[in-house]
């Protein structure tokens, strides 16, 4: 059997951890431990929709998300400086708005543009999936202060899973996900939907039962942090 850090077991998630409301002027936050690994995220709601959207009446979330300068081992240069985005970063923004938009309702969010952001304060592995989890919450305490609560028909969340050592393991650390023979991020909502599935053989390709072995892994965890992100979305205000 794999041994992990700290005793961990195989279809164990890391500490986990939901701090709603982190910021005092977003119209809503959480910062979300996983471990090592620390997500600021935010939710700010402002009137009016993409030009190519008005007068349909529905309206309109997009994400982004960056890794600030000293979330590694090296210092990470800010992409402003270099003039452009990284591909990575773009694929990861555009993960975590296509994550929200399946759980939104347009309608009911009006005319009205939700911006998430996500902010990676210290990475060990799983940044994209802790940013999904916890932009969820941020964005649930925005519109539920703005009264607009129902825009959000259901919890998402999103986790690793990969076979290291050729044992499937949850929530893979940065150690783990270096060394993975598969590596998957699955994203679900909180009643068992999948959003999405990303998988890929490092190496030699898998089967088909270890890939309904890691998406089973991978709800298990989702349904352990979308309890987190009810108990996150719901706490008392200050």
């Amino acid at each position: 059997m794999t041994q992990r850090e700290g005793g961990r077991r195989t279809d164990e998630l890391r500490s986990l951890t939901i701090e709603p409301d982190f910021l005092e002027q977003a119209h809503g936050s959480a910062l979300i431990s996983l471990g090592r690994t620390r997500v600021l995220c935010t939710a700010t709601l402002e009137d009016g929709v993409p030009r190519w959207m008005m007068g349909r009446r529905k309206g309109w979330l997009t994400a982004e998300y960056s890794m600030l300068p000293a979330s590694t081992g090296q210092r990470t240069p800010r992409e402003a400086s270099q003039g452009k985005q990284k591909g990575r970063t773009v694929e990861i923004q555009r993960l975590i708005g296509r994550a929200m938009r399946a759980v939104a309702d347009m309608e009911a969010l009006g005319e009205r543009t939700l911006w998430l952001d996500c902010d990676v304060l210290q990475a060990d592995g799983g940044t994209r999936c802790a940013g999904i989890s916890g932009v969820y919450v941020a964005a649930k305490r925005a519109l539920d202060h703005m009264g607009l609560g129902r825009a959000l028909v259901d919890t998402v969340g999103a986790v690793s899973v990969g076979i290291v050592d050729g044992e499937p393991l949850l929530d893979l650390d940065y150690v783990e996900d270096s060394s993975a023979e598969v590596d998957l991020n699955v994203v679900m909502t909180g009643s068992g939907r999948l959003v999405e599935v990303q998988a890929t053989a490092e190496g030699a390709p898998f089967s088909r039962d270890d890939l309904d072995e890691m998406l089973a892994l991978g709800a298990q965890g989702i349904h352990e942090i979308s309890a987190a992100q009810r108990a996150a979305a719901e706490a008392v205000h200050a």
